[in-house]
């Protein structure tokens, strides 16, 4: 079940020359795409706090009116 056929190792060249291939394909975004999708991020972060800390408040609220 966990046995192993062969020792031998994979060479480290074709590695390296593997992920150098890799590299290759990667295609980068430009300068101006990286802006607007960290502004996007940062304001859907933004947002998302102030959701969150708007529902804590009520949930809070509502809790300690329920309880007092």
């Amino acid at each position: 079940m966990g046995e192993t056929t062969g020792t031998e190792k994979a060479p480290k060249k074709s590695f390296f020359k593997g992920l150098k291939a890799e590299f290759k394909k990667i295609v980068w975004p430009n300068q101006e795409t990286v802006g607007k999708q960290t502004a996007v991020v940062l304001a859907v972060t933004v947002a998302l706090g102030a959701i969150i800390a708007v529902l804590d408040f009520i949930i809070k609220w509502g809790l300690s009116f329920i309880i007092k």
